[in-house]
């Protein structure tokens, strides 16, 4: 049996506006293990984006816990949870937060060089994926040089540069028209099968969720199969 890469444990997460108080996630179980594939599906409002951060270490749930191969992120000082993010987690957002002073290939390597890997290393890392994305023609073009496609093309090669046990996707192209999305989604696909990370995706796309080996939906604050 595959290894458990993602333990999440009675997550609760509640926003307090004013007198108003909305609890979006109410005690969310979720197993993720080696190399799977998970789509996260659900009305809008519904705590998607939440509970996706919240697995990724940006985000404290009021109670339960969040175990990334053996830690529990939220007991962690600050500093080692920082490290544990950037070298066990990829993120691949709808808005790719490219860098606009930096190329392609400068972008992909970011999260190497601050893992503080050889430059040569990490030259080689990112350059490999690139072309696999097919884009080594455009590695030394800024953002703004490149398709609204091109550039969710190089986010998801970021996130993989450091070759995490896991790959956090929110809505990654819901800002793509049809055919870039499903370029886009054949890339991720691809990606993470060559390299056996697993994937969680929160999307409201139907047709990208049936692509994943588990189909989840949140409802009620809480995940069903």
């Amino acid at each position: 049996m595959e290894r458990v890469i993602l333990n999440a444990g009675n997550i609760h997460r509640t926003f307090i506006s004013g007198e108003r108080r909305l609890e979006v996630l109410s005690g969310v179980e979720l197993i993720v293990r080696e190399g799977a594939t998970i789509a996260i599906v659900g009305a809008s409002g519904s705590g998607k984006s939440t509970l996706l951060q919240i697995l990724g270490g940006l985000d404290a749930p009021d109670r339960g816990s969040v175990e990334l191969a053996g830690e529990d992120l939220y007991s962690l000082p600050d500093r080692r949870l920082a490290v544990l993010r950037n070298e066990s987690i990829g993120f691949v957002f709808q808005f790719h937060r490219l860098l606009s002073d930096f190329n392609a290939l400068e972008n992909v390597m970011i999260p190497g060089l601050i893992r503080g890997d050889s430059r040569r290393a990490v030259v080689k890392r990112a350059t490999d994926l690139l072309g696999l994305i097919g884009l080594d023609h455009r590695m030394y073009h800024r953002p703004s040089e490149l398709s609204g496609g091109e550039q969710q093309r190089v986010a998801v090669a970021r996130s993989l540069v450091n070759e995490p046990r896991i790959v956090l996707a929110d809505e990654p192209s819901g800002n793509l028209d049809p055919t870039n999305a499903r370029h886009l989604e054949d890339v991720m696909w691809e990606l993470v099968d060559r390299k056996g990370t697993s994937l969680i995706v929160v999307t409201h796309d139907e047709r990208l969720a049936a692509r994943a080996d588990i189909r989840l939906t949140l409802v009620n604050g809480l995940l069903e199969a």
